[in-house]
């Protein structure tokens, strides 16, 4: 992480320079404020085996906090299902939700370094908006992340990225993700 209050992320400084002016020219916004900007990024990784084994949520909180730089909360279930063994109240996962700098600085990281690694990677989908200008993206393997060091993994563990915008459509979300670098199936 970047030291003190003075450097602001190559990300953010991006948005700044560049993303702002050109979806002001695309959308013919009145108001700089009406430009979509980043909310927060929610990191899931949901759990199955932690009902049984309490050790691979240990595992899968300690790569979490490893990844993102903030400590996870654990995730219980919300209702019984007989068909999982799970029980209300189990523990089966673990998620952190990313806002500022740490938001900017783990993004950069995803489009930069992170998602480059996936083997035959050729983009990311363009159709996981939800409709009021979030972006969901799901990552099979932790280890893309260059933090995680291969040799103490015990369990090849997928998880899901939630980009939260401002932004009132998928189109606006859609040209604002690209803008910011977001690597989109051509």
């Amino acid at each position: 992480m970047r030291g003190g209050k003075g450097m602001a992320s190559r990300l953010k400084e991006k948005y700044n320079n560049e993303v702002i002016p050109a979806l002001l020219e695309r959308f013919q916004y009145e108001n700089i404020m009406e430009v979509p900007r980043l909310e927060k990024v929610v990191i899931n990784m949901g759990v199955g085996e932690a009902k049984d084994n309490p050790k691979v949520l240990e595992a899968a909180v300690g790569e979490l906090e490893t990844i993102t730089g903030q400590r996870p909360v654990i995730t219980r279930a919300k209702k019984s299902i007989a068909n999982f063994k799970i029980r209300e109240g189990m523990k089966v996962g673990t998620k952190v939700t990313l806002r500022g700098e740490r938001m900017y600085d783990f993004l950069d990281k995803l489009m930069n370094i992170a998602l480059p690694r996936v083997r035959d990677f050729r983009g990311v989908s363009d159709t996981s908006f939800d409709g009021r200008g979030n972006y969901a993206l799901g990552i099979k393997e932790q280890l893309i992340f260059p933090e995680i060091e291969y040799d103490k993994v015990e369990s090849i563990r997928g998880l899901d990225i939630i980009i939260v915008t401002t932004a009132k459509t998928d189109e606006e979300a859609k040209v604002f993700l690209e803008k910011m670098g977001m690597p989109f199936k051509k």
